[in-house]
């Protein structure tokens, strides 16, 4: 008996129905991936150059029952007037004191003490965030 042979001899009459579609598929998936690799990168770069004013607490101090103090770092454009944020917070993590902190000296990167008055003994500062003055 011979054995039937169910597919074509290779390379003789080109390429398959199948492997048309695969070399589509692979064209289209790359040029989608690049396009989404490309949308990403965008984001990224606005995102950065949006955020002229960036912030971080250094450090925090319990200086008493109703007072504590934080030290900010921060960094801005040098006529840019930074407003900060920070906020004190007690044991169960609720919030005891709030301070909103105007920077307005003309330093690219300047530290500053903030010190924030509270309703209770407060155990931990916490910085929620630095804008700019002026883009609200």
């Amino acid at each position: 008996m011979s054995a039937v042979r169910e597919e074509l001899p290779a390379g003789r009459y080109g390429r398959s129905a199948d492997q048309r579609a695969d070399r589509k598929l692979k064209v289209i998936g790359a040029v989608l991936g690049a396009a989404l690799i490309g949308v990403i990168v965008w984001f990224g770069v606005h995102h950065i150059s949006a955020a002229g004013v960036s912030g971080e607490l250094i450090r925090s101090k319990v200086v008493s029952d109703d007072s504590a103090q934080a030290v900010l770092e921060v960094r801005k454009d040098r006529d840019e007037t930074a407003v900060c944020t920070v906020r004190a917070l007690d044991t169960q993590q609720a919030e005891v004191g709030r301070k909103d902190v105007t920077l307005n000296e003309r330093e690219d990167h300047l530290t500053a003490l903030v010190k924030i008055r509270t309703t209770g003994r407060a155990t931990a500062s916490e910085l929620v965030g630095c804008t700019s003055a002026t883009s609200g």
